[in-house]
């Protein structure tokens, strides 16, 4: 496993310079993983049904409107997936472990893809696939401005609100959530990181 680490960086970049990383997991049959976070806006997918009074960005990912901010955690994968459901069922596994040690009370739910705290989402997932390779990912929120991502329902789903590590009393920096998420990935997919 390959990972790259970008730092904070606008969104419209660092889709173009995911591409390129999924072109070279494509060409290359290695997994590449991106930690990164964006600056604030809003990013709209494929199932997208509604209209928002806040600027959006479009995306080919899944899913429907998405905040981004500072103090997110954005891991992006460009993984060999050649069959996309064990593909995403390992990535659950990864962050329902990584919430198991962290704050155990949050779930997975399928009917609204996402980890939840009861009506608060926490954790955003949108995936797709080209070439057997996926892209895009997860967006965790670990200390960020929730009044802004409370200008819309995660997800356009009614009587959600956002939340975070921090607002839930769990006190770990971006670095520290990286490190644990990278380990349980590398252990997870069974792919120790290359030099």
């Amino acid at each position: 496993m390959i990972v790259h680490e970008w730092g904070e960086v606008p969104y419209g970049e660092a889709m173009a310079q995911m591409r390129r990383v999924h072109r070279q997991a494509v060409e290359g049959g290695k997994n590449h993983l991106i930690f990164c976070s964006h600056p604030e806006l809003f990013t709209v997918g494929t199932d997208d049904n509604g209209r928002w009074d806040v600027p959006v960005v479009r995306s080919d990912r899944g899913g429907a409107i998405t905040c981004h901010s500072p103090g997110q955690l954005v891991t992006y994968f460009c993984f060999q997936a050649k069959m996309p459901a064990r593909f995403y069922a390992k990535v659950l596994e990864v962050y329902s472990l990584f919430f198991e040690e962290t704050l155990p009370d949050i779930i997975y739910n399928k009917e609204k893809p996402g980890f939840y705290i009861e009506n608060r989402k926490i954790a955003s997932l949108g995936f797709r696939y080209s070439s057997g390779v996926s892209l895009h990912g997860v967006s965790l929120n670990v200390d960020v401005d929730l009044t802004l991502h409370n200008q819309v329902n995660p997800c356009g789903l009614e009587g959600i609100h956002a939340t975070s590590l921090a607002a839930e009393g769990v006190d770990l920096s971006l670095a520290s959530v990286k490190s644990a998420l990278q380990t349980q990935i590398s252990e997870v997919f069974s792919d120790p990181v290359q030099a």
